[in-house]
């Protein structure tokens, strides 16, 4: 996806005044979210009551300086870790109320997770490690492998699909990581600073191919990143300062 047409995209997905124009169903809802951290001595809120809705195709930056509980945030959307007070909707579904078990499996059905670091099993050729979450649910191996073959196309690996981690560029292994979170076509991604360990030119080329994808598939897309031109080629930017949620205005 060149420059062009990823800016035909941000345009053509915001109305006047850059105002997000998406009016698709809320796949992620926080409430009133806040989390504190108390070890002996130490006892301190990241989080102060965040409230938060994500929206089916939505584009969002979450932007703020380091140590501002982005990635709390993050983890805490994403069911990684409990809130201390408030509630996340995923889908609908309250996650505190689920079991484990059933939390585990909505995350496998409804989101996707790409990090800084791409976290693929070293073992495991890309196939295999994007054909991972489709596994998980015991799929056939045939349609894992034909699911995990498409996605790893679209991304550009069509070349790559026996390649080990160790034999792919730090570009393409991030473009592996992009392939996992979307194989399952999940309703919302969820991305900690995916570009940051990427040179500019890279980190372009990924950004603009997790758009595209997640248009293509209407998915969520909800990206952590201290880089604010990428940020701002989002439909929404939120921020975070000191803990509380901010939309700048247009």
């Amino acid at each position: 996806m060149n420059n062009v047409a990823a800016r035909a995209y941000s345009e053509g997905a915001t109305g006047q005044n850059g105002q997000n124009s998406l009016s698709g169903e809320v796949v992620l809802e926080a409430k009133g979210l806040t989390k504190r951290f108390t070890e002996g001595r130490l006892d301190v809120t990241v989080l102060h009551g965040v409230d938060l809705q994500i929206r089916a195709g939505e584009a969002l930056a979450i932007v703020g300086a380091s140590g501002s509980g982005k990635s709390t945030l993050l983890h805490l959307l994403g069911g990684l870790d409990a809130p201390t007070a408030g509630s996340v909707r995923l889908k609908g579904s309250e996650l505190s109320t689920l079991s484990p078990e059933r939390q585990g499996q909505l995350r496998n059905q409804h989101l996707g997770f790409i990090y800084q670091f791409h976290h693929l099993l070293p073992e495991f050729s890309a196939l295999d490690n994007v054909a991972m979450p489709l596994r998980i649910r015991r799929l056939p191996l045939v349609q894992c492998h034909a699911e995990a073959a498409r996605v790893l196309t679209a991304v550009g690996l069509k070349d790559r699909l026996q390649h080990r981690p160790a034999e792919l560029s730090g570009g393409e292994r991030q473009r592996v990581a992009i392939a996992r979170a979307l194989v399952t076509r999940p309703g919302c991604v969820l991305a900690d600073e995916p570009t940051g360990n990427l040179d500019r030119n890279t980190a372009d080329g990924v950004f603009d191919l997790m758009l595209q994808l997640a248009r293509d598939q209407g998915t969520a897309f909800v990206m952590v990143t201290h880089d604010e031109s990428l940020a701002a080629r989002c439909h929404r930017v939120v921020r975070l300062v000191q803990g509380r949620l901010s939309e700048p205005s247009a």
